[in-house]
Parts: C-alpha cells; structure tokens; sequence
C-alpha cells in the first residue's frame, strides 16, 4: 500500500491482503536501520487471519521516501499521523527496538488510538555508545557489523536460518546496507536520547506483551522484565536462546506469542 503522510510518499506492506476497513488493524514497526522485511512470517499470518496489516516502511527506510525522522517522539507522532492516513481510529501497535519505543511514545501520547501494544527487544532506556553513533556517521559499514554482531543470539551468528539457503546476519547486513545515507545514525541518535521510557510505560492504557530474547545482549531480558513492572497491564514472554531479532532468529516462537495476544487461533 503506497500512501502520503506529511506530504511524503510511504510504502506499508499488507501482508498480502487488501486493506478492510470492517477488521482490526495490526502496525507493525521495524527497528533502526531496518524496514518492513523483517516482520514477514507475521505479517503475513496476521493479515490472513481476521486482521488489516500494515507493516511500515519509516520515514527514509525501505520503500517510504523523506529524511529519517531523528527522534522517537517524531516517530510517535508519525504512526498517529499514519493511522489518520488509512482512516483508522484505534490499532494494536507492534513495535521492534527503535520501533518498540516509538509504539511506546504513540500509545502514551494518543491512548484512544491505541487498542494493544507489542514490544519486542524493549527497554526502557536503549543508550548507544558513542562510538558506535560515531561508526554510523564515518564507517557505517563497521558499524553495521558491529550492530548485527550484538543483535544474534549464538545461533543467529552460525546459522540456523528457517528460509533454507538465507544465513540470518549477512540478510540483516545487507538490509542495513540498503538503509541510505545518514539513516542508520539518525536511528542510533534518535534512540540514545529517548528518555520517556518509564513515564511513558506508567501511562499507558492498554494490555502490553512483551517479547524478550533470553540470549539478547542489546536489551538484556530483565531490563525487559523491570520494564514490564512499570506497566499495569502487561505480559511477557521470554523466548530462550534468542537475541534481540527474535522475528527472523524465532519467528515462529514470536508468531505464537503474537497470536495468543491478539486471540488468533
């Protein structure tokens, strides 16, 4: 689905069915450096199962044209702005990292708009190094390996991948790779300074799931676990062996938590 938000084209993936304006409607949002991709295996099921998807491309990513936004609180305002675009009044929002923050933001700042939430790899605080934003902006491609290096459980880094003949770090490379100038650092940059973490959590109105990798080193497990203490209505689901890309490392593992939450057979 092509759409216009802000005067700027955006691409969002259905998951291979045509918008229904009479189902509820699934967001999905990518992580940083990231696009639409990485949400296939659940998108796709999703959208064939009672569900409009739409899986986003961000501002500067993928298929959406426009500069990255730089901050989560942009990001926030975005999808609010992307929901007035498709004509939707309230949504569940699934958000991965950068994109877990951004739901996070959009759910506290516009409660009515928001039926459920879904956080993936979240913490209430997600600081980047220095040197890392530093990579992004002079060596992206040292900074990519560095990022795709931390964001696998061990598994992830030697195989494993379930679409036979595809190795899980070097898709994730290439996809950061597409990702245009400048993006990866303004993503970096943008989850660094969000500080909202924890007020944003308190105020929310909504149930929240919370997918956690047991072996991810980006968003450790019990910075997932206390995040979810701050919130009054949330679960968590803890997949073992897993990294902080838990939608291509565990996919279907992520489905089933997905599926239970929205009450999908």
């Amino acid at each position: 689905m092509h759409l216009t938000i802000a005067g700027a084209g955006v691409y969002a993936h259905t998951g291979g069915q045509s918008f229904d304006a009479e189902q509820p409607t699934v967001v999905f949002v990518h992580g940083a450096g990231m696009d639409h991709t990485v949400w296939g295996l659940q998108a796709r099921y999703v959208a064939h199962h009672g569900h409009n998807v739409l899986a986003v491309d961000l501002p500067g990513h993928g298929r959406s044209e426009g500069a990255a936004l730089g901050s989560i609180a942009a990001l926030a305002d975005w999808i609010v702005g992307l929901l007035d675009a498709v004509g939707v009044k309230r949504a569940t929002l699934v958000g991965h990292s950068m994109g877990a923050l951004a739901c996070l933001e959009a759910a506290a700042r516009a409660p009515a708009r928001v039926t459920k939430l879904v956080l993936c790899g979240a913490a209430p605080k997600m600081p980047v190094h220095p040197d890392l934003i530093q990579a992004a902006e002079k060596d992206p491609g040292l900074a990519r390996d560095l990022i795709v290096d931390w964001a696998f459980g061990g598994r992830g880094r030697i195989g494993g991948n379930p679409a036979v003949g595809l190795w899980l770090s070097t898709t994730a490379q290439r996809l950061i790779d597409r990702a245009g100038a400048g993006v990866l650092a303004s993503d970096l940059k943008a989850c660094d300074a969000y500080a909202n973490g924890e007020a944003a959590a308190k105020a929310l109105a909504c149930p929240v799931l919370l997918i956690l990798g047991s072996a991810d080193r980006m968003t450790p497990a019990k910075a997932g676990r206390a995040f979810a203490a701050m919130m009054k209505q949330a679960s968590v689901v803890e997949l073992a062996n897993c990294g902080h890309m838990m939608m291509v490392e565990q996919p279907d593992a992520t489905l089933d938590a997905l599926k239970s939450f929205l009450g999908q057979a």
